[in-house]
């Protein structure tokens, strides 16, 4: 788990090197799913910030329950990308950096609400987009390091995860009643 950690706040520097931290082995990669079970306090966090979940015991479990459909249906979407572009022995290496630099991408989306809250309008939604940016920019860095992909493909990939994310998002927003 700490060298999943290094390696993702490397990247989060634009060190490629840190993808040298990220494991191969499959059960390893299993392993890295731990980052889903830090970043649900704080994905839970966010939506309670941003004020789009009820907070209803159905609104919550119907957030808790996109959370997890949503993290694991986008690994299990990637295998045939990988597969299809020849990359299927680094998946592994996929899924942990991605699992990994999740865990760095909530932590800052959490930071990055906090601060762009408490400045005028205009000012934190300057640092709220320039924060969304950089989150993108490092997914789609990571994810080129990690499956050796070039960078229309890694984009591919992002954009995959940002379908899927409005995908549940639709979805959580009729179990919650909303």
């Amino acid at each position: 788990m700490l060298a999943g950690l290094r390696g993702a706040l490397m990247l989060a520097r634009g060190r490629p090197e840190g993808i040298m931290l990220m494991p191969l082995a499959p059960d390893a990669a299993a392993r890295s799913y731990w980052a889903a079970a830090f970043c649900l306090p704080l994905f839970m966090l966010i939506r309670v910030i941003s004020g789009t979940v009820p907070l209803t015991g159905r609104g919550v479990s119907a957030e808790m329950i996109g959370f997890v459909v949503g993290w694991a249906g986008y690994g299990l979407a990637t295998l045939p990308m990988a597969i299809a572009s020849g990359q299927a022995a680094f998946w592994p290496r996929f899924l942990a950096t991605w699992n990994w630099v999740s865990l760095f991408q909530y932590c800052a989306i959490v930071v990055i609400s906090l601060v762009a809250s408490l400045l005028p309008g205009w000012l934190g939604q300057g640092i709220n987009l320039a924060g969304l940016g950089y989150l993108l920019w490092l997914q789609w860095f990571s994810t080129g390091l990690a499956l050796r992909v070039g960078g229309g493909a890694a984009a591919g990939l992002v954009l995959l995860d940002l379908m899927i994310g409005f995908l549940m998002s639709g979805f959580v927003t009729g179990l919650a009643g909303g």
